[in-house]
C-alpha cells in the first residue's frame, strides 16, 4: 500500500511538472502582458506534431526533436504575435477570449486536415522506456526524465527573469510601458519575445507530453481547462505559483482516477474550488 501511494504520488508530480511547463507560458502572457490567450494550448499540439514528425518521418533522435518543437513553436508565435495578437493587446477581454478561441478551433481543423483525426503515436528511446529503480522503488524512467527536464527548465526561466538584462526589461515593461519606453526600451519587441518564449514552453511541453497526454486535434480544446487550472489557481504573472498550483492539481488528478475513478477529474475541480476561496488571488502574487 505505501508502495503505491509513492508510486501515484510520483506519478502525480511528474503529470504536475508537465501541466507546468506547458502552462507557464500561459502565466506569462496572462498575468504580465495582460491577454487571455485560451490558444494557448494550439502551440503545445504544434510542438507535439513537429516532434511526432520528425520522429516517424525523418527518423531524427526523440531528444533532437524536442528544441526543433519549442523553435518551431516560437517562431509561429513570434509570428502570430507581430500580425494578429498585438492588434488585441488594448482590447477587451472578452475580444481576447473570441479571438482565441476562434484561433483554437482554426488550429483544430488545420491540425485535422495535415494530420488526420486519430491518435499520433511516440516511439521513445529504448532508455526512457520500462521502470528505474530509485531509493529502492520502481517508478517509470519516463517520468524521473520529465520531472528532470522541468526542474532544469524552471531554473532557467527562474534565472531569466530575475537574473538578467531582458528578465529586467521584461519586468520594467510590464509594469509601465511609457517609463520603460522613455528608458530607451523597446517594449514592442521584448512583448514579441516574451510571447515567443510561452509559446516555445508550450511547444515544448506538449513535444515531452505526447507519451503522458496523448496527441490528437482536439488536444488544445481537451486541455484547456486544465491549463487555465494551473494558473488562476498558481496566480497568473508568477513561476513558483503556476509551478506548487500544477504540482496540487497534478498529485490529486492522479490519485483521484487511481483511487476513486468513479468520480473521475471531479476531484480537481472540487480542490479549485477550494483553492480560490483560500486563495482569490492565487497562491502566489506577482511583485511589481
Amino acid at each position: 500500500m505505501i508502495g503505491n501511494f509513492i508510486g501515484v504520488m510520483f506519478d502525480g508530480i511528474a503529470y504536475g511538472a508537465l501541466l507546468f511547463l506547458i502552462s507557464v507560458g500561459l502565466s506569462v502572457t496572462m498575468g504580465m502582458m495582460n491577454f487571455i490567450n485560451l490558444a494557448h494550448g494550439a502551440f503545445a499540439m504544434l510542438g507535439g506534431y513537429v516532434c511526432v514528425t520528425i520522429l516517424n518521418q525523418l527518423g531524427l533522435p526523440f531528444l533532437a526533436s524536442l528544441p526543433v518543437a519549442f523553435l518551431a513553436s516560437a517562431l509561429v508565435g513570434l509570428v502570430l504575435e507581430r500580425t494578429l495578437y498585438r492588434r488585441l493587446y488594448k482590447a477587451s477581454h472578452l475580444d481576447q477570449v473570441l479571438f482565441s478561441i476562434g484561433l483554437t478551433f482554426m488550429a483544430v481543423a488545420g491540425a485535422t486536415y495535415v494530420w488526420g483525426p486519430t491518435q499520433q503515436p511516440v516511439h521513445l528511446p529504448d532508455w526512457l522506456r520500462g521502470q528505474i529503480s530509485l531509493l529502492g522503488l520502481d517508478v517509470g524512467a519516463y517520468r524521473v526524465f520529465l520531472i528532470g527536464v522541468v526542474v532544469l527548465v524552471t531554473a532557467a526561466l527562474g534565472l531569466l527573469i530575475e537574473r538578467t538584462r531582458f528578465g529586467a526589461q521584461i519586468r520594467a515593461s510590464v509594469d509601465n510601458q511609457v517609463a520603460a519606453a522613455g528608458l530607451g526600451i523597446n517594449v514592442s519587441r521584448v512583448f514579441s519575445l516574451t510571447f515567443a518564449l510561452g509559446s516555445g514552453l508550450a511547444g515544448l511541453g506538449g513535444g515531452l507530453g505526447i507519451d503522458v497526454l496523448g496527441l490528437d486535434p482536439t488536444f488544445p480544446i481537451k486541455y484547456m481547462v486544465y491549463f487555465l487550472l494551473v494558473v488562476a489557481v498558481g496566480g497568473a504573472g508568477t513561476i513558483k505559483g503556476p509551478l506548487l498550483a500544477a504540482v496540487i492539481l497534478g498529485i490529486f488528478d492522479v490519485a483521484g482516477k487511481y483511487y476513486v475513478p468513479e468520480i473521475g477529474a471531479f476531484v480537481i475541480y472540487g480542490l479549485m474550488v477550494l483553492l480560490l476561496i483560500l486563495f482569490p488571488a492565487g497562491l502566489m502574487r506577482r511583485r511589481g
